[in-house]
């Protein structure tokens, strides 16, 4: 049996009331963790919430269209995306009409953009792995202003800073500053031949000492590892074990390259 919320409870109760009863409340309370009503909660919640997938792919519609055409490299960026989620026939139906949708004069884009917010929960991990699948419709034909104006919208409303998306880029080969100046013409960058810049996976300058250096992968590990993701879908989860694992390549390589212990 779990006795560490009954106990924490019960003594946070005692000292916050100064009443037996206030132990015994707080004690009851911390029952209610320990069997996992609260967890249970919110799962209910999280089932309640609209569908993920009619989500994702009405705003990769809106995304593709938001520079007024959608590209062949969008189409096949949505196309790969389907499979990376792995959707069975009937979801894959649900996704194509969905990402339509998406890009139909007058969408309510942020209507999807709160839908999606309210999925997250308030969880910066569930914010960065719906982040990371994004961004493969971002890169897939360059990004226009109209297309980063949509993702930083997004990123807005999940509470990502502009840096921690640039280090979710620069983990698939990207420098997200370089979008700047980029047109809805232009191609996306290339990606490095020799993988990813280490330094901009891990968000530090390339002078930055042994001990700034651990102290972002440490960072970094603690917000994006996959343990902590609860009720999401495999396929992000397989994403973000994947992100973890490149995490840790980066930190790896700066280690040997410097010759840290």
């Amino acid at each position: 049996m779990n006795w560490l919320g009954k106990v924490v409870g019960a003594v946070l109760g005692l000292v916050l009331t100064r009443h037996p009863f206030g132990a015994v409340l707080g004690a009851l309370l911390g029952h209610l963790f320990d069997n996992g009503t609260f967890a249970w909660q919110r799962t209910v919640q999280r089932r309640e919430m609209p569908n993920f997938f009619q989500l994702l792919f009405a705003f990769a519609g809106a995304m593709a269209k938001a520079d007024g055409r959608v590209s062949e490299r969008e189409i096949a960026a949505t196309e790969q995306l389907m499979q990376r989620m792995q959707l069975n026939m009937s979801q894959r139906r649900e996704a194509i009409e969905r990402f339509n949708a998406g890009k139909t004069p007058g969408f309510d884009v942020e209507q999807t953009i709160r839908g999606l917010r309210a999925w997250c929960l308030g969880r910066r991990d569930h914010a960065y792995v719906l982040i990371d699948v994004v961004l493969d419709v971002v890169f897939a034909d360059g990004a226009g202003s109209e297309r980063l104006q949509l993702m930083r919208r997004l990123c807005a409303a999940l509470g990502v800073q502009e840096r921690e998306v640039a280090v979710l880029a620069a983990m698939k080969g990207y420098a997200w500053n370089a979008y700047e100046a980029g047109s809805a013409e232009a191609p996306p960058p290339p990606r490095r031949t020799g993988g990813p810049d280490p330094y901009a996976v891990l968000g530090v300058e390339r002078d930055a000492d042994e001990r700034a250096v651990k102290r972002a992968w440490r960072k970094l590990m603690s917000e994006h590892h996959p343990d902590k993701l609860g009720d999401v879908p495999e396929a992000l989860r397989q994403r973000a074990e994947q992100r973890a694992r490149e995490i840790n390549t980066a930190y790896e390589r700066i280690r040997s390259e410097r010759g840290f212990r």
